[in-house]
């Protein structure tokens, strides 16, 4: 396989990663509006949109803005508005996402978790947009570093590198299939499963980003490992908090 993989749209040569994204969306939207279709929880029209709104805006500037301090120097320095924004990041995205929602919820003074419902749909609209980071190589910063492991693969220049997304997707693959589980036993409060994603998924890629090219910001820690900190340490006292209401 030659990377990176392009496509021909419209007579324009465009890479694998942006079709594989907007596809991953659009998919994923289809399956969560599925889901909230068979859904017994309901939540209002007001609720809905609010919740739609807080995540758009918060996974749109969180993306962009994690994405472009994960090199701030570039940023400050060499500032450029189509550079700004085509970086991003899913950390970002989740990370604001969620603020987005929380204060979305404020504001139309709905109390519930409204997390469980997106998981498995943003866990697929993920595995689908790795796929295009996969086949775009070295092309942008979604590969790993140069390893002598068996896992190593050529990706575009002359190094044998660590294929990250497909480690990714993999990851999620199997956490899907334990929180499928989990949601099966039908014993634990709404937004569990979703505290349960948040948590694993930022402990994966705070992880994962020891074997990606990042410029060190404090200590050997870059700046989505830093969000992920963040993160961890939030959903280890939600679930905790989580924990004590279901033993009482």
């Amino acid at each position: 396989m030659d990377f990176p993989v392009t496509f021909h749209i419209f007579g324009k040569t465009i890479l694998a990663h942006p079709v594989f994204e907007t596809l991953g969306i659009f998919i994923g939207m289809r399956f969560y509006f599925y889901l909230k279709r068979k859904s017994k929880e309901k939540v209002s029209f007001n609720t809905s949109a609010a919740v739609l709104i807080g995540a758009t805006a918060g996974a749109l500037l969180g993306s962009k803005l994690i994405g472009n301090l994960e090199n701030p120097y570039k940023l400050f320095e060499h500032f450029d508005v189509k550079t700004f924004w085509t970086n991003n990041t899913i950390v970002g995205g989740l990370a604001f996402g969620l603020m987005g929602v929380e204060m979305a919820k404020k504001i139309v003074g709905h109390k519930e978790s409204t997390g469980d419902l997106i998981v498995f749909p943003l866990m697929l609209a993920m595995i689908i947009g790795r796929i295009g980071c996969f086949l775009t190589g070295i092309h942008e910063e979604t590969y790993g570093l140069p390893t002598d492991s068996i896992f190593g693969m050529h990706l575009g220049d002359s190094y044998l590198r660590h294929p990250v997304a497909l480690y990714e997707i993999a990851f999620l693959i199997v956490l899907w299939i334990v929180l499928k589980k989990i949601q099966r036993k039908e014993k634990y409060p709404s937004g569990f499963v979703f505290q349960l994603f948040m948590l694993s998924y930022f402990t994966f890629r705070f992880l994962l980003d020891f074997i990606k090219p990042r410029l060190e910001l404090i200590g050997n820690l870059g700046t989505i490992q830093l969000v992920c900190i963040s993160v961890i340490i939030y959903y280890i006292f939600k679930i905790r908090k989580t924990k004590t209401v279901i033993s009482h």
